[in-house]
This record gives C-alpha cells, sequence and structure tokens, in this order.
C-alpha cells in the first residue's frame, strides 16, 4: 500500500475516535471542547500542508483553507444572528470540518454542510412528533455536523 494512503486512512481512523468522542460530549453536555477540537484543527492543518508538500499539490490545501474560512464563516454568522442557539464550538468544529472537506473538494464541502442541516433537521422533527423535545428543546447540533461531514467524504 502507498504511504500516502496509509497515512489518510490513519487520520480517517483517528478523526472517527474524535468524531465519537466530540458527540457523546456534546449530547451529553451540549459543548465541545476547545482542549479537543482546537489541537485537532492544528493537527489536521499540519497534515493537510504535509499532504500538499509530499504530493505536489497545492489545489487540496488551497480548497481546505476555503473550506475552512467559508464553512466556519458561516457558523460564526449563524452564530452571530441566532440569539445563543448556535455555540462557539459549533463554530470552532465547523472550521475544522471544513477544512478537511475543502480538502476533498467543493462537492464534499456542500455536501457534508447541507447534510448537517438536514440530518438535524429530521431529528429535531422526530423529537418534535413524538412529544419528547417542543421549540425550546436545545438540542446538540456537533452530532450532526460530524454525521454530515461523513457523508461529504463519502458521497464525494
Amino acid at each position: 500500500m502507498e504511504p500516502r494512503t496509509v497515512l489518510i486512512v490513519f487520520v480517517y481512523l483517528v478523526l472517527l475516535v474524535v468524531a465519537c468522542r466530540l458527540a457523546v460530549i456534546d449530547v451529553r453536555t451540549h459543548r465541545l471542547p476547545d482542549r479537543i477540537v482546537l489541537p485537532t484543527l492544528a493537527a489536521l492543518l499540519v497534515l493537510i500542508a504535509a499532504d500538499a508538500l509530499v504530493t505536489r499539490d497545492t489545489a487540496s490545501l488551497t480548497g481546505a483553507g476555503w473550506g475552512l474560512l467559508i464553512l466556519g464563516g458561516f457558523y460564526a454568522a449563524l452564530r452571530a444572528i441566532s440569539r445563543g442557539g448556535m455555540g462557539g464550538g459549533d463554530v470552532k468544529l465547523a472550521a475544522v470540518i471544513g477544512l478537511v472537506l475543502g480538502w476533498h473538494g467543493w462537492q464534499a464541502l456542500a455536501i457534508g454542510a447541507a447534510s448537517a442541516f438536514v440530518l438535524g433537521a429530521m431529528h429535531a422533527i422526530v423529537l418534535l412528533l413524538l412529544r419528547r423535545a417542543d421549540r425550546r428543546t436545545r438540542i446538540a447540533f456537533g452530532p450532526w455536523m460530524l454525521a454530515g461531514a461523513v457523508l461529504g467524504v463519502l458521497v464525494a
């Protein structure tokens, strides 16, 4: 197996473990801790930059940077207008997800970003229909962001 493929598989396994941990924490506490999200972002920046150096492909690096800015910026704007509905952890996680999805390309970014909202909305609708939630119920969005990211990578 090619060394780059081994590295990519390793990165995804680590990200899967981190994503599962973040999802559990968010469901339990409605928090996405900086002590997990920020080191993940830093490590991914280094790995994606190293990938660009090894492959001599700066297009993926540029796409990753744009993904970080676009998705992170979009969530920051949502946080500004949502009156507390969107937390700072969601914004930072969006930057991480945008980085990874942008690294994969525009299609992955679009699918992953949209899927998070569709999955989160479907979950909320089911809770409302089952009368396990009302309009004021706080629902952890991090797990849906992460699930959307996985869909973005797999589908694109």
